[in-house]
């Protein structure tokens, strides 16, 4: 690991960009693509708690994804030991929306069940929302991929959630690079890195749709997805892939898009702020939306300094890397989140519909 080239502003920038797009399509969560705009308006800002953001386990899962990383320096079975731990003690906060098949997994941590048996059978976002930034951090496409394989296994056991994982991590290593990747060029380094399958059929499609002159909105309604993305793997990742493809130029327009499809906003959301935010850093995120995440550690600065430790860490060094804050506030913090939560949800109640 310590020869590989470190580029801690796409680290940055995945990370920041991942919190970004979390905080922003947080609000819109569950909403259809027809209602949102009309409850909320666009998401050009933040709307979660009076003008900010606030992140969800999208972003926590990342931060978790980067710390197993630097303690385990790369090494496969000693990075499932430290992600496992770190996901036992994040199932202790009380998350609020943690999805059904992480939350069985952990407990099956709990019980004893090692990482390798601990995953249970769902197709779901889990793997994939925490993976862009295993993309960019990790140089070695071969270990990249035991990296991620590790990480979707201990929560997700389907092949689809893997295979799910494996794209969005492509598509964040190839963003790092900051250019312009064409929609067959991706195909093509998905077709080796995947294989043949759903996945890989899924993605022709999303080629053919960005060929055609086609947009994200009318493409996941080609999925049948029109009023939203689902929590399903194989519907979200090929959307989000459409999304970065589409707009590689903008940080704004690709969040934008993606959040005005509907559905699983917070999690399509952070996983296209992950990937855009590699390729432009973090000076490509609009200030306004990165100086809006309010909450501590959360915020921009924060992760600077995580992505900062990674880099460390990968270089050989020994920065300690922790996990931010300690279960004594995180527990408040999660409840006062869930008020938040439950305050949108009794809104959602009231017109306009």
């Amino acid at each position: 690991m310590s020869a590989m080239p470190i580029n801690t502003d796409a680290i940055a920038g995945c990370l920041i960009g991942t919190a970004v797009g979390d905080a922003l399509g947080l609000p819109y969560e569950g909403l259809s693509a027809q209602r949102a705009p009309r409850l909320l308006g666009p998401p050009d800002r933040h709307r979660f708690l009076f003008g900010r953001g606030m992140v969800s386990d999208d972003t926590e899962h990342s931060v978790m994804v980067v710390q197993a990383l630097a303690v385990s320096r790369g090494n496969p079975r000693t990075f499932a030991r430290a992600l496992a731990w770190r996901m036992r003690i994040w199932l202790l906060g009380l998350p609020a929306g943690v999805g059904f098949a992480t939350a069985r997994a952990c407990l099956k941590l709990w019980l004893g069940f090692p990482p390798s048996k601990s995953g249970v059978c769902s197709a779901g976002n889990g793997p994939a929302m925490r993976s862009a930034i295993l993309g960019v951090a990790v140089d070695d496409i071969e270990l990249m991929s035991e990296l991620v394989m590790a990480s979707a296994r201990l929560t997700h056991t389907d092949p689809a959630a893997s295979h799910g994982a494996l794209v969005v991590a492509l598509g964040a290593r190839l963003a790092a690079t900051r250019k312009t990747v064409s929609a067959d060029e991706f195909l093509g380094h998905a077709q080796t890195l995947v294989g043949a399958g759903p996945m890989l059929d899924l993605l022709d499609a999303v080629a053919r749709s960005i060929a055609s002159g086609e947009d994200t909105r009318r493409f996941a309604d080609s999925m049948g997805l029109g009023s939203g993305v689902s929590g399903y793997v194989n519907h979200t990742v090929p959307v989000c892939i459409h999304a970065w493809l589409s707009n590689q130029d903008s940080f704004e327009r690709a969040v934008c898009t993606i959040i005005e499809c509907g559905g699983d906003a917070d999690t399509t959301a952070a996983i296209v702020g992950g990937i855009m935010g590699a390729r432009c850093g973090p000076d490509g995120i609009p200030p306004a939306w990165r100086d809006g995440l309010f909450e501590w550690p959360f915020d921009h600065v924060w992760l600077t300094r995580l992505s900062q430790g990674l880099a460390a860490h990968l270089a050989g060094e020994r920065t300690p890397v922790t996990f931010g804050y300690p279960m004594l506030r995180r527990l408040p913090r999660n409840v006062f989140f869930l008020i938040v939560v439950l305050y949108h949800g009794f809104r959602r109640l009231l017109p306009p519909y």
